[in-house]
């Protein structure tokens, strides 16, 4: 019998994960059939409840339900439990396990798609939610030097700098103004924007959280904002003679680790950034 496996998210608007993850399960030869479930909260825990059935693989997952399924679930992996959120369930035998792809996801970016090594480096992020735990939480494991997140609620910037904190490792909290980025931004080796600034329906779709002149030509910038595929912040580096990214990488990366956990089989990661690629054009 067909297997399914999907996404779950209220709105869950256009994405484009059924497109790369069907077409990987489909290389694969996995009978399975991925799917966008949107699925509004208060239906929430009876989905969860359904990927326990035996054909359903698992599902990716994303917001605003990535905080709110944990204690549906049976267990969490670490690095979900650190971060605070899941963004993929993994159906065995009935048990339901969250794990954080985000974080990893991000990395296989950056090093990948970007040739940056964050170790060592100076790292600024600009937003203090769920896409900005994930990446901090990855920057500090991957031995970021120094690490400052801005954001618009200086408060929430604290509470995750505070969160952070893990031996001798200390991140800054900042707020998000062109003032306060002057300090820290000209001298950051990494620039990552995680706000919706730069979104399509965000709050100022067509402003950059760091303009050209406040980014290195030596620095590497990544806005996970994948839609459009050119962010105000992406122009603002190209300007910079920066390199940059949109968060396209992020998004099939993360997706190619759910898609392992979810099925066991190597996912074909080259093929899914590629058809990725040709869709978002």
């Amino acid at each position: 019998m067909t297997k399914t496996m999907g996404i779950i998210g209220y709105p869950l608007g256009h994405t484009l994960s059924p497109l790369f993850q069907q077409a990987a399960l489909d290389d694969v030869g996995v009978d399975a059939e991925f799917s966008a479930w949107p699925t509004p909260p208060a239906e929430l825990e009876a989905k969860v409840a359904s990927f326990r059935d035996a054909n359903c693989l698992g599902s990716c997952i994303t917001l605003p339900h990535k905080q709110a399924v944990i204690p549906l679930l049976d267990e969490v992996s670490d690095a979900a439990t650190e971060i605070g959120a899941v963004n993929w369930i993994v159906n065995d035998g009935g048990k339901l396990t969250g794990h954080n792809t985000d974080a990893s996801g991000f990395l296989r970016a950056l090093r990948g798609e970007l040739e940056f090594d964050p170790d060592g480096a100076e790292a600024l992020v600009i937003g203090a939610g769920g896409a900005a735990r994930a990446i901090a939480f990855g920057l500090r494991n991957a031995g970021v030097q120094r690490l400052t997140i801005a954001n618009r609620t200086l408060s929430t910037a604290q509470n995750l700098a505070e969160d952070l904190r893990s031996g001798k490792f200390r991140a800054s909290a900042i707020e998000l103004t062109k003032d306060a980025l002057s300090d820290v931004a000209p001298f950051s080796d990494l620039i990552v924007n995680t706000s919706s600034v730069g979104m399509s329906g965000g709050p100022a779709p067509h402003d950059s959280p760091v303009s050209s002149d406040l980014i290195s030509t030596d620095a590497v910038v990544y806005d996970v904002v994948y839609a459009p595929a050119e962010t105000p912040l992406f122009r603002e580096a190209e300007a910079a003679g920066a390199r940059a990214a949109t968060g396209l990488s992020m998004l099939v990366y993360q997706g190619v680790e759910g898609f392992e956990l979810c099925t066991g089989e190597t996912a074909p990661a080259e093929m899914m950034l590629d058809m990725a690629r040709k869709a978002s054009r």
